[in-house]
């Protein structure tokens, strides 16, 4: 049995409980309004959020209900929130949310089972039905994902390699989101899963650009290299004496879990000719109250001779050939 550490938690099904929900696939972030002791030293490796069950009823009762199950992955794990992330947040620019971390979206699951037969067990049912009496609040407990993968539909031998490539999930979208009294998107707005923190806003998301941009320099002019902004195809071309690298950077407001590459800076990573790195500024913190836009704060991750494996991509939009004789 391989079991692990999850985070459990009840997502309610008014209209601004749903937006969150929204915002936090689009974002792959989520987060918690108060620290609980055992947040500081959990390393969850997945989180189940949950909706479309009330909560407050008696365990029995509960336990002849179905759900509607977002699991995902577990790409940082819990830290201190620095910026206002959620719109609530950048509303009155103030930190709600401060217990955050990075989420992955593996795989949506409809009409799931809360009994002690479903993929869940008593365990992590019970979990979830708890943190909605908790207004939310994520609960703690080890399981094992394997039940959660079959009935999804993902081929993953958890007992042989606890590890799920991302190209074998579905994945999912803000869009699978269904908001009470809220018109859907046209084709024309209609989100698309960037990744990460993606902001739709052109001039905050230029301005969040610049700042990870800003702060790759440094670093690596700080390390004695010379640097030259390109932009395309990739964004730093750094030399040091008869050295090279190549450097694509990367920003969010939200978690470092995951990022939109396009196809030729994959290909780009890939050429063995290159020496590239991955420079990714996460929790940036952009105040909109003066001219302009204005970034701070930020958190690194910096990948060294970085090349993305097939198993951790996974398209999001594919090119169409028509038939020909139409």
């Amino acid at each position: 049995m391989k079991s692990v550490p999850f985070v459990m938690v009840h997502v309610g099904q008014s209209d601004d409980s749903r937006r969150n929900l929204r915002y936090g696939i689009e974002t792959r972030s989520w987060g918690f309004p108060k620290w609980k002791p055992e947040y500081r030293s959990a390393r969850p490796r997945f989180a189940v959020l949950a909706t479309g069950v009330g909560p407050r009823v008696p365990l029995e009762a509960w336990l002849t209900q179905k759900i509607t199950l977002y699991f995902f992955g577990v790409g940082e794990n819990f830290y201190e929130g620095v910026a206002p992330h959620w719109p609530d947040e950048e509303a009155e620019n103030a930190i709600k949310y401060p217990v955050r971390f990075g989420i992955e979206p593996l795989v949506v699951m409809h009409d799931v089972a809360l009994d002690e037969y479903g993929p869940l067990g008593l365990t992590g049912s019970d979990a979830i039905r708890r943190s909605g009496i908790e207004r939310g609040i994520g609960k703690l407990c080890d399981l094992n994902p394997q039940a959660l993968f079959d009935v999804a539909g993902v081929p993953v031998d958890w007992a042989k390699r606890q590890h799920v490539p991302l190209n074998l999930t579905p994945g999912f979208t803000e869009e699978q989101v269904e908001v009470p009294g809220k018109p859907k998107k046209s084709k024309k707005s209609k989100s698309t899963g960037r990744g990460a923190g993606f902001v739709s806003d052109p001039k905050k998301r230029k301005a969040i650009e610049l700042y990870a941009e800003d702060m790759a320099v440094a670093h690596y002019e700080k390390q004695g290299w010379g640097v030259e902004r390109l932009g395309k195809p990739y964004d730093l071309h750094c030399t040091r004496a008869e050295e090279e690298r190549r450097v694509e950077v990367k920003g969010t407001t939200g978690a470092a879990t995951s990022v939109e590459l396009t196809i030729n800076e994959v290909e780009h990573a890939r050429d063995p000719r290159h020496t590239v790195d991955l420079y990714v500024v996460s929790d940036i913190k952009v105040d909109a109250r003066s001219t302009g836009y204005v970034a701070s704060g930020g958190r690194v991750v910096h990948f060294h001779d970085w090349s993305p494996a097939e198993e951790d991509l996974r398209p999001r939009s594919f090119e169409y050939r028509l038939p020909l004789g139409v």
